[in-house]
């Protein structure tokens, strides 16, 4: 059991409707085996922001318990996903000037670039969460991609930086640590998604992710193999189900089962006969509802998400050749299941579009469940926490090696520089990644401080 407890993750989903504790590992063929799903319903987040600590501390710890019980292993730590209205990108460049340009470039500069770029100022409350560069400049020479090793006096780059907001965050971190768990990681939710139903060919061909969640739709835009843009709509599958609730004058739990097993995006596809009939409530006569009618509410509120999506996907530039998404949209998340969803993107954008299942990387014998798009961000944050773990231990490897070979003492002591090294946490990886690692520990500092 102590040998698997090393090699699994743990993603932890904390939405709107529902919070999600994934279980899961790698298995010999190197996809991810889902070895156990806890869910509970969400009741103390509003759209991706949490607005009552209490609550969401009991949903998180029943939702870790069950994940707990279906794979029989004691969770510890988990990679946490950040999303929420408040989450904003924007695109900077900045540059450094080297002070020896027959030196050759390396990771120590492209960090300092970094470091530059968090020194920004943002509004009051707000912090920046990610600074993800993208392509660079050697004295002029123009899109590089991976500068270290080349030699030039000015480093310059581009930058997509994605801002939160301070106590949006900070609530996040509070809930996790007072559910008695351990933050091992913080990602973006569109990032994560992302990385559960997108291939790599999508991602350099030019693609938009769409994830269409319960109280925000999250956008990521990829092209050319690179994060372009991120946003996130204070908009998703719930406010549908409220519009289905004041149109229909109905509750809201029947509002949602219509939703799901009647609700249509395409009001053309009903016939005006077809009419479903709700039970009244304590002793009030049925209610006869038409489906024209609940497709029409649908409609009307999809467009609306939809075209606000679209806008942001305008604002990136998709229209000029360049930027062109040759891969068109992927939807994701549980409103994509929504009948007729994906005609009705085709129509309103002129984009090839399809769903994703998040079943790119997962084992080929995965509960049916788990590929359902609902859990593309819990499989997306699992992954992220296995590539984690896995880095954690090449590093400590590659250390262990190093220390021994330097020093032929008595073997404590090689462990005792091993431990000293670790907790150093000097990761000799590619410098996105590693710019990732350190804004993670940063941002685990900035949690502690704020106990």
């Amino acid at each position: 059991m102590e040998r698997e407890v090393n090699e699994i993750a743990v993603g932890l989903d904390i939405g709107t409707t529902k919070i999600v504790a994934m279980v899961g590992r790698y298995n010999e063929y190197g996809k991810m085996e889902v070895l156990g799903v806890g869910k509970s319903k969400s009741l103390g987040v509003h759209r991706g922001v949490v607005n009552n600590i209490t609550q969401t501390i009991q949903s998180i710890q029943q939702a870790i318990q069950e994940a707990e019980s279906v794979s029989g292993l004691k969770i510890n730590d988990v990679t946490v996903g950040i999303a929420g209205q408040h989450i904003r990108s924007l695109q900077h460049s900045d540059y450094i000037t080297r002070p020896n340009a027959d030196a050759v470039i390396d990771e120590d500069d492209i960090e300092k670039l970094c470091n530059q770029v968090h020194k920004l100022v943002m509004l009051p409350g707000e912090e920046i969460l990610h600074v993800l560069p993208q392509e660079y400049k050697v004295d002029g020479q123009a899109e590089i991609k991976e500068p270290v090793g080349m030699y030039g006096g000015r480093l310059e780059a581009n930058f997509h930086v994605v801002v939160g907001q301070v106590t949006s965050i900070r609530n996040i971190g509070r809930c996790v640590k007072s559910s008695g768990l351990e933050l091992s990681d913080v990602t973006l939710e569109p990032l994560a998604s992302a990385n559960a139903v997108l291939s790599q060919e999508e991602k350099e061909a030019g693609v938009a992710l769409i994830d269409i969640g319960g109280g925000t739709t999250d956008l990521a835009i990829f092209k050319d193999g690179i994060i372009r843009h991120t946003a996130v709509i204070p908009f998703g599958g719930n406010v549908i189900t409220e519009d289905i609730k004041e149109g229909c004058s109905i509750i809201e739990k029947q509002a949602e089962l219509l939703k799901i097993k009647f609700g249509s995006a395409w009001p053309g596809e009903n016939k005006d006969n077809e009419i479903v009939s709700i039970p009244g409530l304590r002793g009030r006569e049925p209610k006869e509802i038409t489906l024209k009618n609940l497709s029409k509410i649908i409609h009307a509120r999809v467009v609306e998400i939809i075209e606000q999506v679209f806008l942001e996907i305008k604002n990136y530039g998709h229209e000029s050749p360049k930027k062109k998404l040759i891969a068109g949209i992927v939807l994701t998340g549980g409103g994509s299941q929504l009948k007729h969803l994906k005609q009705l993107v085709e129509y309103i954008t002129g984009m090839d579009t399809r769903i994703g299942y998040p079943n790119e990387h997962l084992a080929g014998n995965s509960d049916s469940e788990t590929t359902s798009p609902m859990y593309a961000t819990a499989v997306g944050l699992v992954m992220d926490g296995l590539i984690h773990i896995k880095k954690h231990k090449k590093t400590v490897k590659k250390e262990t090696l190093a220390s021994a070979e330097t020093a032929s003492q008595p073997e404590a002591a090689v462990n005792e520089k091993t431990v000293v090294e670790e907790e150093n946490h000097r990761v000799d990886l590619k410098p996105r990644k590693n710019i990732l690692e350190k804004w993670t520990e940063k941002f685990k500092e900035f949690l502690d401080n704020a106990e």
